[in-house]
């Protein structure tokens, strides 16, 4: 496997969000996370999995990989306590991160606090743990917008600034990937996840190419920078 393709799967967020998800496809999931020749930053699942994951992983001798579920998934609800019960629930079941659902719709209405104040509640009940802001790119759509929506998550504590969901028609785009990573740059700090819609390692491989390109060689590791995908695993063999 040649470096760069170990890099990005060591930044991969393993994902399974189907609502048909079982308990034995999660573990099958974990399995092949654990098994994989470079093992994945994460699993990401639903968080009535949580429990299951957290045992498959640390079974196949994996408890490296972290546990990250979502919360006020998929529709970015403006209700901050549902999104702050939902995260309790899935911290004391054992999540090591967080993908929230940023209250998007809400912004684009007119509300500019409101996100912020589901981003500040949820973060402060996750401590040390990852706390990942989706804002939903793709339904954002103007690269001035994403700035402003990605410098709000940053601002209320988020630890990264995640594309999409998957649920819209629009996920990940190379131009909303800039217009996050350079507003990052400019904060300096938070991470990047790129998500929705990725599905190869020449995809991802371009994500991490652009990263590194604007916030500077090294910059793309697990700590900063993560891809979403459900079907990457194995491609690095021609599987």
């Amino acid at each position: 496997m040649n470096p760069a393709d170990a890099r990005v799967l060591a930044a991969l967020d393993l994902t399974s969000l189907g609502e048909e998800d079982t308990p034995a496809a999660i573990r099958a999931h974990c399995a092949k996370a654990a098994a994989s020749s470079v093992q994945p930053a994460a699993v990401c699942i639903f968080p009535e999995h949580i429990v299951t994951a957290k045992a498959a992983l640390a079974a196949a001798g994996a408890s490296g990989v972290a546990v990250a579920t979502v919360v006020n998934f998929p529709d970015g609800a403006n209700n901050p306590g549902r999104a702050l019960s939902e995260t309790r629930r899935a911290l004391a079941a054992g999540a090591d991160e967080v993908d929230l659902v940023f209250s998007w719709r809400a912004y684009v209405a007119g509300d500019r606090e409101s996100g912020s104040i589901i981003v500040r509640r949820c973060k402060e009940a996750c401590g040390s743990r990852l706390l990942k802001a989706i804002i939903e790119t793709g339904e954002l759509g103007d690269p001035l917008l994403i700035r402003e929506v990605c410098l709000a998550a940053l601002d209320a504590g988020a630890d990264f600034v995640k594309t999409s969901t998957g649920r819209s028609l629009v996920g990940a785009t190379p131009e909303a990937a800039q217009a996050i990573l350079e507003t990052l740059r400019e904060r300096g700090r938070g991470g990047f996840k790129a998500s929705g819609g990725i599905r190869t390692l020449a995809q991802a491989r371009a994500y991490f190419e652009l990263a590194e390109q604007i916030c500077g060689t090294g910059w793309a590791t697990s700590a900063r920078f993560r891809i979403g995908s459900s079907s990457m695993l194995g491609q690095e063999q021609g599987q």
